[in-house]
């Protein structure tokens, strides 16, 4: 005879409680043949609204350990830039700190590098993020000036190193401030293989679902948060045979208010209703239900505010929406016309009135 699955009714809230509660009374009393499975279905939700989205951006040079949709947790390693090694023999000529700049064009096509002197400086509000147009100063002196419209997508610390190699040619690195190899001295002799700086790693800075998108010079890695939400709010539903002794162990468990029953009786749960909640989960017999859902509080017809992408700034209507990808198609006016641009769904933040 198989074990039928019973519902029983606590209160919202302590479900988790109830369910660690029969386990524990189960295993102390050696009850596995009669109690089996204890399970309090939930649901994932990945908020997509953009105010619990992480982002970090990376070299596109940098080896990922992550794919989209993957499921990471705060400190998990997301990318990390290889050991920099002296490729010839030779003596360090130069040491300078200087400030890594990357600009990438409005529409994402073309980008340009400066590595700015820290003695130079950079113009004060630059910063990531900051829109410069063509010809505008990077540099505090103002030698160093901007050659596209675009956006700085980059601005890191670097270790400019020079090398003159034995044959007489120099090699240059920039490296990662933050890695750099602190025993290397300027004149020093170095030989091929010495290390220069050290991986760079990038770790998640919070728990979600994984999104990567590709920008050319740089990797943009969002992390969506995920929250869980009960199923069926303050009810456990447990795999057991139905004794006088199990019915009573149960009944006398705190916060265990009955059974879901009729006429006073226990009712089992129908196999093709169990069949479905179970069901709900990737694999049908894990404990926890963990079907990941994408929650997404835009309509039709609602106005919002592009805050990331190309289209930054700029505002419009939501057209569609396509939950399943995650994409929503807006109406934005450029040059005084409207014109329809699909955008993920992280990219906007609804407006409100």
């Amino acid at each position: 005879m198989r074990k039928s699955w019973y519902i029983v009714q606590t209160y919202s809230g302590l479900e988790q409680t109830v369910k660690e509660s029969i386990e524990q009374k189960r295993d102390l009393f050696k009850l596995h043949d009669l109690i089996d499975r204890v399970i309090v279905p939930e649901e994932r939700i990945i908020d997509v609204k953009g105010k619990k989205i992480e982002k970090s951006r990376v070299p596109s040079t940098a080896k990922l350990h992550v794919s989209s949709g993957d499921s990471v947790t705060k400190g998990d390693m997301l990318a990390e830039l290889p050991e920099i090694h002296v490729k010839h023999d030779g003596k360090v000529t130069e040491l300078r700190n200087m400030r890594k700049l990357v600009i990438e064009s409005i529409d994402r096509k073309n980008s340009r590098t400066y590595y700015v002197p820290s003695s130079r400086g950079i113009e004060t509000g630059i910063r990531l993020g900051s829109r410069l147009r063509e010809g505008m100063p990077i540099s505090k002196d103002k030698t160093i000036f901007c050659e596209i419209d675009g956006k700085v997508v980059q601005n890191d610390r670097v270790r400019k190193i020079i090398i003159k190699t034995i044959d007489g040619e120099e090699e240059i690195y920039f490296v990662p401030f933050e890695t750099f190899n602190k025993s290397i001295r300027l004149h020093q002799d170095v030989k091929a293989g010495m290390l220069l700086a050290d991986k760079k790693i990038f770790t998640a800075t919070t728990d979600g679902i994984i999104e990567i998108d590709t920008y050319g010079a740089y990797r943009e890695i969002k992390i969506s948060k995920v929250t869980t939400r009960r199923l069926f709010p303050g009810y456990v539903f447990v795999e057991m045979y139905m004794t006088e002794e199990t019915w009573e162990l149960i009944k006398s468990i705190e916060h265990v208010i009955n059974f879901v029953s009729n006429a006073g009786q226990p009712i089992p749960v129908k196999s093709k209703d169990m069949k479905a909640i179970l069901g709900l989960s990737s694999k049908e017999l894990r404990e926890k239900v963990e079907e990941v859902k994408v929650e997404i509080n835009i309509d039709v017809g609602e106005r919002v505010e592009i805050k990331s992408g190309p289209f930054e700034g700029f505002t419009g209507v939501v057209q569609e929406i396509r939950p399943e990808r995650k994409e929503i198609t807006v109406t934005v006016t450029i040059f005084g016309r409207e014109t329809p641009v699909i955008l993920q769904v992280s990219e906007v933040e609804k407006v409100q009135n």
